[in-house]
């Protein structure tokens, strides 16, 4: 759930978002702002206040053909707490995140795939 920040349309380059969503059990609040962005091909958001000691997700797009795009992720963070966050990342966090960005990336291509991505174009 967008809390503040940009929350409806589309972002662009320092602008920010702050969202609050329950990930292993706990609610977490996470602002992110787009750092980079060279439209349509890639663009960069950065945490700038969370659980995280950092975090950077950058979004590369690429037309395969007039109908298709592929996208391409790199996603990288560190947990906060030194040697336990470490274990934290090799125990659980890598085999979380990979999961919740494979979900996130099916949710984002069904839209995409469908007449409703439109929706996400407007502003209020």
């Amino acid at each position: 759930m967008a809390l503040a920040g940009v929350t409806s349309g589309l972002m662009s380059m320092s602008q920010r978002v702050t969202w609050r969503a329950k990930h292993l059990g706990v609610w977490q609040t996470l602002t992110s702002e787009i750092t980079a962005m060279h439209p349509p091909a890639y663009f960069q958001d950065t945490m700038v206040q969370g659980a995280f000691r950092f975090m950077k997700h950058d979004h590369f797009f690429r037309p395969l053909s007039p109908s298709q795009t592929e996208m391409r992720d790199v996603f990288s963070f560190a947990a906060p707490l030194a040697v336990l966050g470490r274990l934290a990342e090799i125990v659980l966090l890598r085999r979380y995140m990979r999961a919740l960005l494979h979900e996130r990336n099916a949710a984002i291509k069904q839209i995409a795939e469908s007449p409703e991505w439109t929706r996400y174009l407007s502003t209020p």
